[in-house]
């Protein structure tokens, strides 16, 4: 589904985001992306989504290779990737229905086809009784929530999920889990960017570890930290 190879990048200024990252992430799989800030895990999320070009290397999204392609062809490379992200980023004016159909508008989904699937994907999040309600109507939870029926509404093979309880309490942050868990069992792939260490720990999925631009650790299972600190 996603794979890097000998992937680095380095920006005009000098500052080297990644280096040399080798990743193989199969259909199905829910991976943690963890590090500190800095490490490295937004430029690596950027690159899947074509927001960066790579410096060296080849990155192939479902055996595609995305390295390098024009920009016409970028759209269609998102449309396999569901992003959702730390601040919501809902449309204010738009009901929560409106906001989930948009996602499918913009790729000229068929209005009958926006009917029908629009709300099978509300009541996956538990959220059909709020259909024609506001943003600002909404808990941070339901926002969170809208963000992922947005997101995987067009049924994407992937889903990116950068920080996504970054801004919830710890009860609202575990609904979100149970749900994008669920997204998950259904078969869609699933990369997240946390530093949310007990729900790391609790999960016990695959854990991805970045440090200064390299990744020093991908285990099965894993935890958040590593077992042994070292001084």
């Amino acid at each position: 589904m996603i794979r890097f190879i000998n992937v680095s990048k380095e920006y005009k200024n000098g500052v080297k985001a990644l280096s040399n990252i080798n990743l193989n992430i199969e259909k199905g799989e829910f991976v943690f992306l963890v590090g500190p800030s800095g490490a490295g895990k937004s430029t690596l999320i950027k690159l899947i989504l074509k927001e960066e070009n790579p410096t060296t290397g080849k990155i192939y999204l479902n055996n595609e290779d995305i390295t390098y392609v024009k920009n016409r062809k970028i759209p269609y490379i998102r449309r396999n990737v569901g992003v959702v992200f730390q601040d919501f980023r809902l449309l204010p004016n738009k009901t929560v229905y409106e906001n989930v159909a948009f996602a499918m508008e913009i790729i000229g989904a068929h209005p009958r086809e926006i009917r029908r699937k629009v709300p099978m994907v509300l009541s996956m999040v538990d959220l059909s009784k709020r259909a024609h309600n506001y943003p600002h109507e909404l808990s941070g939870g339901e926002h969170q929530r809208v963000a992922i029926a947005r997101a995987i509404v067009n049924s994407p093979p992937i889903l990116i999920a950068d920080e996504p309880t970054g801004n919830l309490d710890p009860e609202t942050a575990w609904e979100i889990m149970k749900v994008l868990r669920d997204i998950n069992r259904r078969g869609t792939t699933i990369l997240m960017a946390t530093h949310a260490k007990d729900i790391v720990d609790a999960m016990k999925k695959r854990v991805v570890e970045i440090e200064k631009g390299t990744i020093i650790r991908d285990e099965e299972k894993g935890v958040y930290e590593h077992e042994i600190t070292h001084s």
